[in-house]
């Protein structure tokens, strides 16, 4: 999992929507942790949608292997065995 709760801060230039700037600073909003979030949240997305396609052949290939032979240790399940 990406963790970044304990990474450096970098100081950096953005350039923002100044009327949407205003309106955040009127509300009362921090900025920075504001952006940082949002930034770490859309990082994150992106990362791991880009891990599933870089390893969508290998997921297809495992789902495909289950759905033959079944999970591998299915016969010493104590649950849903009726079904």
């Amino acid at each position: 999992m990406l963790r970044f709760d304990e990474s450096a801060k970098r100081p950096t230039n953005l350039s923002l929507n100044a009327a949407v700037l205003d309106l955040a600073r009127e509300l009362g909003m921090n900025i920075s942790q504001t952006v940082d979030a949002l930034l770490a949240a859309e990082v994150r997305r992106r990362y791991y949608e880009r891990w599933n396609a870089d390893n969508a052949d290998a997921i297809a290939h495992y789902n495909e292997r289950i759905e033959r032979e079944g999970l591998p240790l299915a016969r010493h399940r104590t649950f849903m065995k009726g079904r």
